[in-house]
């Protein structure tokens, strides 16, 4: 109950929870909402909006709203799937390096920092072209790129809680190691990377876009960075194809970052007004 209340004392916070679970629904229910297949012709190419198509056609005539409703449902599961790849990545080697530390510790530091000094958007599109543009190959490419923020912060939460007394009571009762992870030490340092995790959603709907955008999105699957860039050439004559995805898209990410913000209010009320994270 507290945690609610310093939740809801944070406005911004409740906004974006309330957008974001709007968006939620509509990618939830969004063959109830525009029953139509998102990829199929319903009129005539770049027809602006009004009337019969609310936010206009594309160039091949397809419906722009039921782009957007249905493309909802495919940045947020590539969000959302690709940060619990990541976190699960992150957390575990963190874990592991903080809470054995010595040569586990240092070998583990220099696998994170190495894929650390690669441009991670870089890096990204290497393993999609690798892979072969697709759901798969980019919910793979943007995980393996994001998890080392992540495991750095398991890492530093860990080895400031390894040394606490019910840590070490733990260990002198013969518990094994792994249950003291998993069940002792994770309990107390799961709050910060809740909040890392809801922010590390929004950097892969970007980073999702951005790669769409670029041509390496799946072609079979409306998104709306695939949408963006299908449209990046007429934008001129048709300006409506990039601003209504690109504005859903912002409403998204601003709304994971409000609630990412009260979140950590919440479960971090002495860092309350601090920053952080850093994505």
């Amino acid at each position: 109950m507290d945690f609610l209340k310093r939740f809801a004392e944070n406005r911004g916070a409740v906004a974006g929870a309330i957008a974001l679970a709007l968006i939620v629904v509509m990618a939830i229910t969004a063959p109830l909402i525009v029953p139509i297949d998102p990829m199929s012709t319903r009129g005539r190419p770049l027809l602006p909006p009004g009337g019969e198509f609310a936010f206009g056609t594309d160039m091949l005539g397809r419906d722009v709203l039921a782009g957007i409703v249905h493309g909802a449902r495919i940045s947020l599961m590539i969000g959302l799937i690709s940060t619990v790849i990541a976190a699960a990545i992150g957390v575990s080697v963190g874990a592991i390096a903080g809470f054995f530390g010595g040569w586990i510790d240092d070998l583990l530091v220099r696998i994170t920092e190495f894929f650390q000094t690669i441009p991670s958007f870089i890096f990204a599109i290497l393993l999609v072209a690798i892979m072969t543009p697709g759901l798969t190959s980019i919910v793979t490419a943007i995980a393996v790129v994001t998890w080392p923020p992540i495991a750095r912060l398991a890492r530093s939460e860990f080895m400031g809680l390894r040394r606490r007394e019910f840590v070490e009571a733990a260990v002198l009762s013969g518990v094994s190691r792994f249950r003291i992870i998993v069940s002792e030490v994770l309990p107390n340092a799961v709050s910060p990377l809740i909040v890392m995790g809801s922010l590390m959603i929004a950097t892969a709907i970007l980073t999702e876009s951005a790669l769409s955008f670029l041509g390496l999105g799946d072609p079979n699957r409306i998104s709306w960075g695939y949408m963006i860039g299908a449209a990046r050439t007429v934008f001129r004559q048709a300006w409506w194809l990039s601003v209504f995805p690109g504005l859903a898209i912002a409403v998204t990410v601003l709304a994971i970052n409000l609630v990412g913000e009260g979140l950590n209010d919440a479960l971090n009320p002495h860092l309350k007004g601090r920053v952080r994270i850093q994505t």
